[in-house]
């Protein structure tokens, strides 16, 4: 029943709308123009993960998403949000499995003892 219910919440986030990639981040970079300085932002991956804008089918391991607040700036750091909350979730179905396989096996244990003893 909570192992169900949490799927359903995975699904429901991933239904909200795109996700990032795994293991991708925000990262703030400064660029320097003629007379100030520029904060820019991108997704960053730890491996090539992005298309790159030349459309040759390589893959970037950064996203620019441009200065704060634009549309795909806040945009990124929702998909990075869902990746967050689909992760947890993700661990505490797989924390839920661990346990229920620990008692199963527990339990199984504990029947073929009893079977053991009335056999003697």
């Amino acid at each position: 029943m909570a192992i169900a219910s949490l799927e359903e919440k995975i699904r429901q986030i991933s239904e909200e709308g795109e996700v990032a990639p795994a293991g991708c981040y925000v990262a703030r970079y400064q660029a320097r123009g003629k007379r100030r300085t520029y904060w820019y932002y991108k997704l960053q991956a730890s491996s090539p993960t992005f298309p790159t804008a030349g459309g040759n089918h390589e893959l970037s391991r950064y996203k620019h998403l441009g200065a704060a607040g634009s549309a795909a700036h806040v945009d990124g750091v929702i998909q990075v949000v869902r990746r967050t909350q689909i992760d947890e979730l993700q661990r505490a179905i797989d924390s839920l499995k661990e346990s229920w396989s620990d008692l199963y096996s527990e339990a199984k244990k504990n029947v073929n003892q009893r079977r053991g003893k009335n056999q003697k």
